[in-house]
């Protein structure tokens, strides 16, 4: 009986090409990058209704731009399809993450306050807080999140396996930082080593970006909103006002607390945690060569 369903030796050589690994992983970011354009050049578009209230519209333009390529172009690429942004669980999931989130940041900001690196000098009830939502937590968190771990760290583990899209995906998240405001190799290196593990391992656990979609905006919402500490660099109003003091390897200077070693220890900690429940839950994907020789066998 004909199912209609063809063996990978079976299908045109064109598909088989587009399909392998590095082929989809290259597809996949032109994708993104297209909607990420597009999303920013008809942002442009939108009528002047105040700073902060257009600044938010256009964000949310480019976040759908990018969504709605994800899904319906992105997702479909690859030998095995996969869309890491189901309707199922979304809720639980980027609840989770929005949960775990929060109570990261808000502990690295006790213990710098403890250490006397972080002082609160005030309250501002006039806080931005629409503009760091949608501008410094929602759009940085979905944008970033389908590039680094739905795109790089899914095809870069299709081919190479999973810890070497954890490395290779987490020193690009880094490195992605240099060019921030007051960056340093010393923050690009914080970044990659806590931020990678951290959203790299919620991504290994659920197979979902939801969870690091969550944890990667409440990250920042709390820390800009909430402490008033800069966001990778980027100087923000929270509903505190406060300053940093003390030696740069635990205020993070001017970048913030994301270049503190006590940022590292505590969010590389969960990170380790998410990893190694991963890793017993089988979560583990082999190499791409070392899959078709066990095919072959």
């Amino acid at each position: 009986m004909n199912s209609g369903y063809l063996s990978a030796a079976e299908r045109p050589l064109i598909l088989r090409i587009i399909d392998f690994p590095l082929v989809a992983l290259v597809v996949a970011v032109l994708l993104f990058l297209v909607a990420n354009t597009l999303g920013v050049i008809f942002g442009k578009f939108i009528p002047a209704v105040g700073a902060t209230a257009t600044a938010a519209i256009q964000g949310l333009v480019t976040i759908g731009f990018v969504f709605a390529t994800y899904k319906y172009a992105i997702s479909r690429l690859g030998e095995q399809p996969r869309d890491d942004l189901p309707a199922d669980g979304a809720a639980r999931q980027s609840g989770a993450g929005l949960l775990v989130g929060t109570i990261l940041f808000s502990v690295v900001a006790a213990i710098a306050a403890a250490l006397g690196v972080y002082r609160v000098t005030g309250w501002d009830y006039l806080a931005p807080i629409l503009s760091i939502l949608i501008g410094s937590a929602l759009v940085p968190a979905l944008v970033e999140e389908v590039l680094f771990r739905g795109i790089l760290f899914r095809w870069i583990e299709d081919f190479g396996g999973t810890w070497a899209a954890l490395v290779t995906s987490s020193a690009l998240f880094g490195a992605a930082h240099l060019l921030n405001p007051q960056a340093t190799w010393f923050s690009s290196f914080a970044i990659a080593v806590f931020g990678g593990l951290l959203l790299g391992g919620a991504y290994m656990l659920t197979r979902s970006l939801w969870m690091p979609i969550g944890l990667h905006a409440a990250w920042n919402f709390t820390q800009g909103a909430i402490f008033g500490v800069p966001i990778s660099g980027h100087q923000s109003e929270g509903l505190l006002r406060a300053e940093l003091q003390g030696p740069p390897i635990l205020s993070g200077s001017g970048f913030g607390l994301e270049a503190s070693i006590i940022t590292i220890v505590i969010a590389s900690g969960a990170g380790v945690w998410l990893v190694k429940r991963a890793v017993r839950r089988g979560r583990l994907v082999q190499p791409w060569w070392q899959r078709q020789y066990r095919a072959g066998t």
